[in-house]
């Protein structure tokens, strides 16, 4: 017994993973293990090495002639840089002692349209436009003193690329004094905070008037000339068609956090009710607009970030996401304009973030000037807290900085993130749920063959579009030597925990080996063995011939997708970057994670797996996925035996073996655990009036006798002489 329980713990562990190698320096900092891949010549031309690193702020100096000609970092040890992804973006960056930026490179990041679907050069070509950026000039205009090179087809990770650099590069300019840039909290002079007794007018009208309330109006002619002035003359060639005056957004903005704005432009109720969602220390603020423009528009019900707005306030810039925003239904005063979008936004306390500073609301306006090409320009709405609504406050007194608490921030991190993917956690949950059900109660499930195909095809289609394309929930063999790698180096729950979804579903396939083996998530919860299932139905209904293989080469053809695994894990040892380049053998990134937007070979590769699978039924999950060999390893330690059989199945009947989706059916009968997807199509062929010789054998049986027929609620199970279970 204590083999199969240590066999248990190690699967355990091992399916515990997610596509995540362990990030370098957890808990020192990212900049040691980043430094040690970029040499010193290429992140700053002429460099020659790195000086000994400081130890107050995780910066180290650029030597060239043993002097100091800068000093690098990472952005990610200074700011956030979450991405579309959710996870980090991390970029080494160098500054002189004017403040420039002398170097940087894009080192490490998760971003799926970065890694394959754009091309180098232009990352290449958006990175370097930042050598020469003078963040002196970046700290007097707000970090606006640079245009920024959005690239179509990835807004969000250019903006947070930007941001990052900029916001970082200040911070630590300022932390060490380059280009006289100063710490702000060596800045002199009175400070201000809300006065929370004061009152705003009750009407709109008198809102504006006073600065409670602060508008950005454009028609389409201004917006048209703003597009006219960019050097891209194709924006000017797509120009609005509709009559200059036209009002193209009217966006109107207020800062409801401060008491008496929020009850005067929300009312008491809905006053009270921001107050609980925010939490002690968070601000926020109420937009609305109108026109033909909207501010939020669908990026975020994509990727759950509001892409054509940020508030910027000195060096702080805030993107709002989507557990960040509520949709507000009314605004309270009588004369409030009848805005066709009003909604809140949360600014987080850790922001930076100031109310008594002005700030400004950037709104990026998008044209489409090709089938996927994209031009942008953006305008300020700028807001200032009028003096009515501030109080002075006394001197702080200094103190001396308190050391952060890394495991504690991290650990914020990942509740944070899991509040975020709530309502994703709880359908992932509802999914299981149902799952578990179905093998609970697999004889009812059953029951009725049409039924029970129609649920499997609507409950694939669920996991190919929600789970694969939307959550982006494909589980891989990288996981496994990503774990191995973090075991090797140092575990640590954190990094597991930062992605929800990839972590409870490998936690549900963990505990599913032990009840049904592999098949519970390949034959219902991999997004790209639902692809080949959907794609192969649509064939069969199409009356594409289908293929069956003859049971000696179906059977040497099984080892194929273990030794494939096993030459991975092997490759792992020695590198698992190098594994993970190997690992390209599965589809799941090119079809699943890009949604095929990706570079032909791997395209071609896909699409031929998938034209095979047209006439072999999963023809990948048979013969080539290492993922389902991986699986499958563990799963021989299973613990129950849930499919049912006769004595007669295999001899003399082959009905279920020959109708098996994936032919994991022996033709003497028994069921190979390692192949079966679990599809349950031969508890439907278990249970048919028509087509299961045993059945029908029992159905004359008990109607020679007047007794109930098989299927019936009242009727006894009768099994042939032999039978089991």
């Amino acid at each position: 017994m204590i083999l199969p329980v240590r066999l248990i713990l190690i699967c355990l562990a091992l399916l515990l993973a997610r596509p995540l190698c362990a990030e370098p320096g957890a808990v020192t900092g990212l900049l040691p293990g980043l430094l040690a891949k970029t040499p010193a010549a290429e992140l700053v031309p002429g460099a020659e090495a790195y000086g000994p690193p400081r130890e107050d702020l995780a910066v180290v100096p650029v030597l060239k002639g043993g002097e100091t000609i800068g000093w690098a970092f990472v952005t990610s040890d200074f700011v956030g840089t979450t991405g579309y992804s959710g996870k980090p973006i991390h970029t080494l960056v160098a500054l002189d002692p004017q403040a420039r930026i002398l170097g940087l490179s894009l080192v490490k990041h998760s971003e799926p349209i970065v890694l394959i679907g754009i091309p180098e050069a232009k990352i290449k070509a958006l990175v370097n436009a930042y050598i020469g950026l003078d963040l002196v000039a970046e700290a007097q205009s707000g970090g606006t003193a640079h245009e920024v090179d959005i690239i179509s087809g990835a807004t969000v990770t250019v903006m947070v690329i930007d941001d990052s650099i900029v916001r970082s590069g200040l911070k630590v300019a300022r932390a060490l004094g380059l280009g006289g840039l100063h710490p702000e909290a060596a800045a002199t002079g009175p400070r201000f905070g809300i006065n929370p007794n004061a009152g705003a007018p009750a009407d709109w009208a008198a809102m504006l008037g006073d600065g409670t309330v602060r508008r950005l109006s454009l028609d389409v002619a201004a917006v048209n000339t703003a597009f006219a002035a960019l050097e891209d003359k194709r924006a000017a060639d797509r120009a609005l068609a509709a009559p200059p005056g036209t009002p193209f957004i009217d966006m109107q903005v207020a800062l409801v956090s401060v008491p008496g704005i929020g009850r005067a432009v929300l009312g008491e109720q809905e006053f009270t009710n921001l107050q609980t969602w925010l939490q002690p220390g968070d601000h926020a603020l109420m937009l609305a607009a109108s026109g033909l423009y909207s501010f939020k528009g669908s990026g975020y019900v994509r990727g759950g970030i509001f892409d054509r707005i940020v508030l910027i306030q000195d060096d702080v810039s805030v993107r709002f996401r989507d557990k960040m925003h509520r949709r507000l239904v009314s605004l309270a005063p009588a004369d409030a304009p009848g805005f066709s979008e009003t909604d809140l936004f949360r600014i987080p306390a850790d922001s930076g973030f100031d109310p008594a500073k002005p700030f400004r609301i950037q709104l990026l306006v998008q044209r489409e000037v090709g089938p996927i090409e994209k031009l942008f320009s953006t305008f300020d709405l700028a807001y200032q807290l009028p003096q009515a609504y501030q109080r002075p406050l006394a001197p702080p007194v200094a103190e001396a900085p308190a050391l952060p608490d890394e495991p504690a921030a991290q650990a914020d991190l990942w509740r944070k993130i899991w509040a975020g993917k709530q309502p994703g956690i709880v359908a992932l949950g509802v999914m299981l749920a149902v799952l578990t059900g179905v093998f609970f109660f697999q004889g009812l499930a059953t029951g009725h063959a049409r039924r029970f195909f129609w649920f499997r095809m609507g409950f694939l289609t669920v996991t190919l579009v929600w789970l694969g394309w939307i959550a982006n929930a494909q589980l891989s063999v990288v996981n496994l030597m990503a774990l191995f790698g973090a075991l090797v180096n140092g575990f640590s729950w954190q990094a597991f925990l930062l992605d929800p979804l990839t972590f409870i579903l490998w936690f549900a396939v963990a505990a599913a080996l032990l009840f049904w083996g592999r098949g519970a998530y390949c034959g219902w919860l991999c997004p790209f063995g639902a692809l080949q299932e959907i794609t192969n139905r649509i064939a069969r209904a199409c009356h594409v011939p289908q293929w069956t293989l003859p049971w000696g080469l179906h059977e040497r053809l099984w080892p194929v997708k273990y030794m494939i695994f096993l030459g991975l894990f092997g490759a792992s040892l020695v590198s698992i970057e190098q594994a993970e380049h190997l690992a390209e053998v599965e589809p799941f990134k090119t079809a699943i994670i890009l949604k095929f937007m990706r570079a032909w070979p791997f395209v071609a590769y896909a699409a031929a797996l998938l034209m095979a699978g047209l006439f072999v039924e999963r023809f990948y999950c048979r013969y080539l996925c290492p993922l389902g060999a991986a699986l499958a390893i563990p799963a021989r330690i299973r613990m129950f035996d849930w499919l049912k059989r006769y004595r007669e199945c295999g001899n003399p009947c082959q009905s279920c073996a020959n109708q098996c989706p994936v032919q994991a059916i022996h033709p003497t009968g028994e069921i190979n655990p390692n192949e079966c997807v679990n599809c349950l199509h031969c508890q439907v062929l278990y249970q048919s009036k028509t087509i299961c010789p045993v059945v029908i054998k029992q159905m004359k049986r008990r109607a020679s006798i007047g007794a109930p027929p098989a299927g019936h609620p009242n009727a006894k199970p009768v099994l042939s002489e032999g039978a089991s279970s």
